[in-house]
C-alpha cells in the first residue's frame, strides 16, 4: 500500500496560525497548543488528500531554545503516536535555524528510498522548495498545505512547484490552537486552588513565604495541556523546563520587589515541580 507523510514546519504554524486566529503574528509564549488536536488535524487532511495512502508518520521540524533541550510542548509531540520531532535551533535574535535542510534531507531520502508515494508539506519557505523538486523526480505527490492567506505566506515558487495545494482557514487552526490572553496585573489572576494549597501547606510551611505563594498560585493557574506537557517533558529532562522558569525568575521577583537569592530560586523550583506533581494526581483521581 502507498504511504503518505506528513512534514510540518512549526515555525510557519505558529506565526501564521496566530495570524489567521488574530490578525498579527504572536509571540510563541502567548500561543497555546493542543497537541492531540493538531495530530489529529494533520491526519484528516493527510487522509482527505491521499485517501489511498496509509499514514507513515508526522515529521514535526521546531527550534530547540536551549540547546537540544526540548520545550513541554515539543516533549508532549515527541511522545505521541505516528509523532516524530526533529529539532533545529532558535539563535540569539530568536530566529528559528537548520529546520529547512532538515525537512528537505527526510523529503528526499524517503522519497529515495521509496518509502512515501505522497507528502503533505505544511510549510512557506522557498527554501524547502529543492527538497520537493528532487522528491517529485523521485515519484512522490507533493500537496503543499498553507494557512490563509496562503498566496501572502508561501513562496509563489513553492505553490507553484507543488503538485496540489490546500489552505487552512481560522476556523481550522482554531481547533488546535488558541492565542493566551495577556494578564495585566496581579488581580486578574485566578485564585488558588484550595485543594493545591491545602497539600502543599502539609509538606512545607508557607507562612509568609512570597516565593512559596507566587509559584503555588502560577502552577495553579496553569493549563491542563501545560501540566500534561511537563509531564511528557519530565519522561526525558529534569526539572523545571525553561520556558516556566524563565516566566516564574521575573513573576516571583516581582512579587519581592527584588532579584531572588540562590535559595529562594531553589525553593521556588522545587514548590514548582512540587505543585505539578499534585496537579497531575489530582488530574488521575478525576479520570
Amino acid at each position: 500500500m502507498d504511504r503518505v507523510a506528513v512534514f510540518v514546519d512549526a515555525g510557519y504554524l505558529y506565526a501564521q496560525g496566530s495570524a489567521a486566529l488574530s490578525g498579527s503574528k504572536k509571540s510563541r509564549t502567548s500561543i497555546m497548543l493542543d497537541a492531540a488536536g493538531a495530530v489529529a488535524a494533520l491526519k484528516a487532511i493527510a487522509a482527505e488528500t491521499s485517501p489511498e495512502c496509509c499514514l507513515l508518520r508526522i515529521y514535526w521540524y521546531d527550534g530547540a531554545v536551549a540547546g537540544s533541550r526540548p520545550t513541554t510542548e515539543q516533549a508532549l509531540l515527541a511522545n505521541s503516536d505516528d509523532v516524530k520531532l526533529r529539532l533545529g535551533f532558535v539563535n540569539s535574535q530568536g530566529e528559528q535555524k537548520g529546520v529547512d535542510s532538515l525537512i528537505v534531507t527526510d523529503l528526499i531520502e524517503l522519497a529515495r528510498l521509496k518509502s512515501i508515494s505522497d507528502a503533505v508539506l505544511l510549510s512557506g519557505d522557498e527554501d524547502v522548495r529543492v527538497g520537493v523538486q528532487i522528491a517529485q523526480n523521485h515519484g512522490v505527490r507533493v500537496h503543499l498545505l498553507g494557512i490563509i492567506p496562503s498566496r501572502g505566506s508561501q513562496s509563489h515558487q513553492l505553490l507553484q512547484e507543488a503538485d496540489t495545494t490546500k489552505e487552512w482557514g481560522a476556523e481550522a487552526v482554531a481547533s488546535f490552537m488558541t492565542i493566551r490572553e495577556p494578564v495585566a496585573d496581579g488581580s486578574a489572576r485566578a485564585p488558588v486552588s484550595a485543594t493545591v494549597e491545602a497539600t502543599l501547606v502539609t509538606t512545607v510551611h508557607l507562612g509568609d513565604d512570597v516565593v512559596m505563594q507566587t509559584v503555588t498560585k502560577f502552577v495553579d493557574e496553569m493549563t491542563e495541556a501545560e501540566i500534561q506537557g511537563v509531564e511528557a517533558y519530565w519522561k526525558t529532562e529534569r526539572g523545571v523546563p525553561q520556558e516556566f522558569d524563565r516566566k516564574l525568575l521575573p513573576i516571583c521577583g516581582e512579587a519581592l520587589g527584588r532579584n531572588l537569592e540562590r535559595e529562594e530560586i531553589r525553593q521556588m523550583r522545587s514548590r514548582f515541580q512540587q505543585a505539578v506533581k499534585l496537579r497531575l494526581a489530582q488530574q488521575r483521581q478525576v479520570r
